[in-house]
């Protein structure tokens, strides 16, 4: 299975994150790449390779243009405000409030931000351009012919909506790569959450569409972030009536409960009949991760991989979230390996 990685992830390198009532190192950090990267190499997991560049226009495709600008310019507006920090949002359109771009760069973040725990700062936006040309050349390695490709993304993106970003993620990489083969020629196109978080995001920007499927395994939002989308009755609206699947659970779930909502996420796959398959794999419903209440182990990540590639559908796996660093390289290799063992051996 090829990989496909960039250097340039280690240019979002955020010093904060509000955590708990205080400014903390980000859980979501360069050395997370760098362990995958490295227990990838030691798997002999197959060939790594660096990103083609890929315009904008994929971007655009599923991101509101506007948002794509805010991204591009918000770090030089908030340092030409004076301001010493990083960017964070302090407020936001509440409830009752009008929802309308403010001119000062305090009001933009607070628009465009649906949560504050992620901040930006100096080059986070071309490590989320760099994100993005990794996941797009997976994409093109599938409409090539490759049954499975990594691309090990960073930042990840599964929280990136329409026009808003958070939860670490600012342009959405598996909905990128996902439009992208639409609109290469793949009638349908299947996306299978299995971070432990909604991927609010990736169901924001295709929630009324009935060409890419969404699936979600994740955490009960009534527990866990990002708290305001990712329940079960959460199905899709209009054509996308019925094709928008989130199957939220407990805190202290095991992997027994977490593998039945696999086996119908998988089945509601099959019988849609997508040409390809998306996975953001967020291996963050681990037993040790340190945001998360899963309890899933590194044995259970393997038996995930095979079932996955028991249903034969050439996949992109998108690297999503995962932040117990010492593990996180091998919960991802154990997905990949059980996902070319299996199709290897079908």
């Amino acid at each position: 299975m090829k990989t496909i990685y960039s250097e340039q992830h280690r240019l979002r390198d955020a010093k904060t994150e509000l955590h708990g009532g205080e400014l903390v190192r980000p859980f979501e950090k360069p050395s997370r790449a760098e362990v995958v990267l490295r227990v990838v190499r030691e798997s002999g997991l197959g060939e790594v390779l660096g990103p083609e560049w890929f315009s904008l226009d994929p971007v655009l495709a599923v991101h509101d243009a506007d948002y794509v600008a805010f991204l591009q310019i918000a770090w030089q507006e908030w340092q030409d405000a004076g301001y010493a920090g990083e960017v964070i949002a302090n407020v936001w359109p509440a409830r009752r409030m009008q929802s309308r771009v403010p001119r000062c760069i305090d009001g933009k973040v607070g628009y465009y931000a649906m949560a504050a725990e992620t901040s930006i700062s100096e080059g986070t936006w071309a490590a989320a351009l760099a994100s993005k040309d990794v996941a797009l050349t997976g994409a093109k390695a599938l409409l090539k012919g490759e049954c499975g490709v990594f691309s090990l993304c960073r930042p990840p993106g599964h929280h990136a909506a329409l026009d808003m970003y958070g939860g670490y993620c600012f342009l959405n990489n598996a909905a990128i790569a996902a439009q992208y083969l639409r609109d290469q020629g793949a009638v349908r196109v299947a996306i299978l959450d299995i971070d432990f978080h909604h991927g609010n995001g990736t169901q924001d920007i295709f929630y009324e569409r009935d060409d890419v499927l969404f699936c979600s395994l994740h955490g009960n939002p009534e527990d866990a972030f990002p708290h305001f989308l990712g329940y079960a009755d959460e199905t899709g609206t209009g054509l996308g009536a019925g094709f928008n699947h989130n199957y939220p659970m407990p805190p202290g779930t095991v992997f027994a409960q977490w593998q039945e909502a696999l086996v119908s996420a998988l089945s509601r796959i099959v019988n849609f009949s997508p040409q390809y398959l998306v996975v953001s794999l967020g291996v963050d419903a681990f037993e040790n991760d340190p945001i998360s209440f899963f309890k899933l182990t590194s044995s259970n990540f393997l038996t995930t991989g095979q079932m996955i590639g028991a249903i034969d559908i050439p996949t992109l796996f998108v690297m999503e979230g995962g932040y117990d660093v010492d593990e996180v390289g091998v919960n991802v290799v154990n997905v990949l390996k059980g996902f070319q063992v299996k199709t290897e051996v079908g």
